[in-house]
Parts: C-alpha cells; sequence; structure tokens
C-alpha cells in the first residue's frame, strides 16, 4: 500500500504545501509574499494573514500536480516550531481541522529536524541519500547549528551561533548596502562580479564548535560608515567588492568550525541545510573541502534549501512509520526546538 503524506510549511512567510509517496517527492509548490520587499524584512502580521490567504490554493494545488485526491492521503505533517507564532498558528490550525475531516492522523514536525531530514527526499533525478551518522550544517536566516545526526530521530548539535545566525548577517549587510530583501541572494550574485580581498573585517575567536556573528555585522557597519565620510559614493562605487568580501568572510567562519568538527567527530559524510545552503560560495567551499578532506557531501537542490513542505513531509513520513502521531489540542512553539 502506497502511503501518501501532506507536507505543511507555515514557519515564516512561505506557504509551502507537498505531498511524498514515501519518500518520493511528487509536488512542492511554494508561495512566496512579497508584501514584506518594501518593508526590508518579513512583518509576523502581514505574514500570518498571507498565510491565511494563501494555504488553501497552495493545498490544492500540490494535491493536483500530484495527481491524488485528498482521500488517498495517509497523514497530515506540520511544522509546529520555531517560526513566527502567527504564521505556524496559520498551518497548525489547518491541518488539526483537515486530518479531522479526512479522519486521518497528523504529525507534528520540528523546523530545523525537516530541513536536515529534505536530504532523504527522492525523486526521478535524485535518489543518493547519505549513511548514518553524518554532519549537517544547517544555516538560515535563524540559525546556524553544526548537528550530528545519528538517525532520522536522534540528532545531537554540537556547535550552534551564541548571538546571531549567518543568514541574518547576509540580511543585515544587504541593508547596510541598500539592497533589497531578502539580501542573501542578491549577495551572492554581486559577489560573482566582485573581489573578495577588497576588505577584511573583523572575525569572531568563539571557542569549541560554536559560532558567533554580532560582531562580523558591527564591523562591516563601522567599514562602510568610516569610508562614507571620505567618499559619498563608497558604496556605489564598491557594491561587488563589499558583497564578494563578506560572503568570503561569512563562509570561511562556518567552514572552519565544520571542517573541525569533522576532524574532531571522525565523520567524512558532510551535508548543509537551510536558506543559507542555496549560496553558491557555500556549494565551492563545500566541493574543495571534499575534495581536500576526502568528504562525501550532501549539498541540497535551491527548491529544498529554502523553507518547503517538502522536507515537512519527508520527516513526517518518518514519524508515520513510527506511530509517532500528534494530539489535537498541541499549539506551535515559537523558539525552543523540541527533537534537536
Amino acid at each position: 500500500m502506497d502511503e501518501y503524506i501532506l507536507g505543511i510549511e507555515s514557519s515564516c512567510d512561505d506557504t509551502s504545501a507537498a505531498v511524498l509517496r514515501g519518500t518520493c517527492v511528487l509536488s512542492n509548490v511554494i508561495a512566496g509574499q512579497k508584501v514584506h520587499e518594501k518593508y526590508g524584512g518579513v512583518v509576523p502580521e502581514l505574514a500570518s494573514r498571507a498565510h491565511q490567504q494563501n494555504i488553501i490554493p497552495v493545498i490544492d494545488t500540490a494535491l493536483k500536480d500530484a495527481k491524488i485526491d485528498k482521500k488517498q492521503l495517509s497523514a497530515i505533517a506540520f511544522t509546529r516550531g520555531p517560526g513566527l507564532l502567527g504564521s505556524l498558528l496559520v498551518g497548525t490550525s489547518f491541518a488539526k481541522a483537515f486530518a479531522l475531516t479526512l479522519d486521518i492522523p497528523m504529525v507534528e514536525v520540528d523546523h530545523m529536524n525537516a530541513h536536515i531530514l529534505v536530504h532523504f527526499a527522492t525523486d526521478a533525478d535524485h535518489d543518493e541519500v547519505p549513511d548514518f551518522p553524518f554532519l549537517c550544517l544547517t544555516v538560515s536566516g535563524g540559525h546556524t547549528q553544526i548537528v550530528v545526526v545519528k538517525d532520522y530521530f536522534d540528532m545531537e548539535v554540537i556547535g550552534q551561533t551564541i548571538d546571531d545566525a549567518a543568514g541574518e548577517a547576509f540580511d543585515k549587510t544587504a541593508k547596510i548596502l541598500g539592497l533589497p530583501y531578502p539580501g542573501g541572494p542578491v549577495i551572492d550574485k554581486m559577489a560573482k562580479i566582485g573581489n573578495p580581498d577588497a576588505f577584511s573585517f573583523a572575525r569572531p575567536n568563539i571557542p569549541g564548535l560554536n559560532y558567533s556573528f554580532s560582531g562580523l555585522k558591527t564591523s562591516i557597519l563601522y567599514t562602510v560608515r568610516d569610508h562614507l565620510r571620505d567618499n559619498p559614493k563608497f558604496i556605489e562605487e564598491n557594491v561587488a567588492d563589499l558583497c564578494a568580501s563578506v560572503q568570503k568572510t561569512i563562509i570561511e567562519i562556518l567552514m572552519n568550525k565544520l571542517v573541525k568538527a569533522a576532524k574532531q567527530t571522525g565523520i567524512s559524510t558532510v551535508a548543509i541545510a537551510g536558506g543559507v545552503s542555496a549560496n553558491s560560495g557555500l556549494h565551492d567551499a563545500m566541493r574543495a573541502a571534499a575534495e581536500k578532506y576526502k568528504w562525501r557531501i550532501f549539498i541540497p537542490r535551491l527548491s529544498y534549501s529554502t523553507d518547503n513542505a517538502a522536507m515537512v513531509a519527508v520527516a513526517g513520513y518518518f514519524k508515520y512509520l513510527k506511530g509517532d502521531f500528534a494530539s489535537q489540542d498541541l499549539t506551535p512553539y515559537a523558539r525552543q526546538s523540541l527533537n534537536v
């Protein structure tokens, strides 16, 4: 019997629904929210309203793309947290109502777990998955973690940011430079034509495997401010070099700890996940490390790097097999991560 899992993701500003048959992705639909661009960041109240508008058409499209009827679904997986509480409430409430209507179980999924487990999503073009144990650098606008993944349900965080996340450093830099939101993809594009050695910034000296990006953000801000005093056109004349230099610095900070973690654990299968895993410079750094250290690496495709429901559905599938179902009285959580 085929097990069809509907995944629902609504943790931030993307409304997404996906249908999987086992681990095979049949559809993965994502609706973004352009309303936030003029504010330079996500406005929580506007995000939750947009989710309410998008969730039904997105789920309907996912079912149609998968060519199945809703009555064929075996379970509904949804992101319980962490994320924006108002946004999570939309996805959670819909999952509860839909599961009751169809009389099928629902499965709660931790957002960060899902980013990691997306490496087990398969389709016609991708069926290679990592072996346990493996290391995963999960890096996004809200999180930066190095995780030892022992199996689908046993993960240990061995390093994480003590303040800001790497994705936040990208977005803050973009705001300083007057670039549009979201800033990460814009910086990545500009970095391709810039000189990564044009500018140097303060680097954190954090012991162990933890990260810190608050000092780097301050260093970037002060560098730009000081140069603008002498040259009002400094940003305009140097934007590509600034982007390249910032990107190089962030990636080196990320990779230095990841290499250290691989040496300490003796694990040579290494993956990246989360929104920043879409960065082309990080891809290049991972490939270089794989060649140098004989790593087996896993880099998610773009549609699996950003927030998406395929990752929620595949994480939900493994919990479904285990019989780990959610109750109707649960509530979403904004900050804590229950399973990692």
